[in-house]
């Protein structure tokens, strides 16, 4: 796992009336401070990719349909440099992954369908702070194609 990163198991209480699904508390031990929360929708089979907070962290899970969540880590301090880790989240696993500032990302909805990805960053979106580079840029060692391997 890149250096950082973390994902962990998110609790759903459900009944015949629904269901409620927990994102992030304040107790929480990997809690750091709140920025703002967001969603972000994305089409079927759409990639969008690829970004690098230099202050926020994120906090991602994902309440609806399936996304691929790519990281990578070009950080020269760190002891992951040059690692590439995948993850898959869904309401099935429901999880939250956070990613510190200073790495790469991108995420692919899959399975067919549109996927909703929820965000309790640690400071609210400022677009000065963001790198972004296209989904193709050959300095991240990573093709968007269909990975039978995960």
């Amino acid at each position: 796992m890149i250096e950082g990163v973390f994902q962990v198991p998110l609790e759903q209480f459900q009944d015949e009336r629904g269901k409620v699904m927990r994102m992030l508390r304040v107790d929480d031990v990997h809690f750091r401070q709140f920025g703002e929360i967001y969603f972000s929708w994305i089409y079927a089979g759409v990639i969008k990719a690829w970004h690098k907070h230099m202050v926020m962290d994120v906090h991602y899970c994902v309440p609806l349909g399936c996304v691929k969540v790519v990281l990578y880590d070009d950080r020269k301090e760190s002891i992951t440099n040059g690692q590439i880790d995948k993850y898959f989240l869904n309401a099935e696993r429901y999880s939250l992954l956070k990613v510190p500032c200073g790495l790469w990302y991108g995420f692919k909805a899959i399975g067919g369908r549109e996927a909703m990805v929820a965000n309790c960053s640690t400071i609210p979106y400022d677009s000065q702070e963001i790198i972004r580079v296209p989904y193709t840029e050959s300095k991240i060692p990573y093709t968007w194609n269909i990975d039978i391997n995960g």
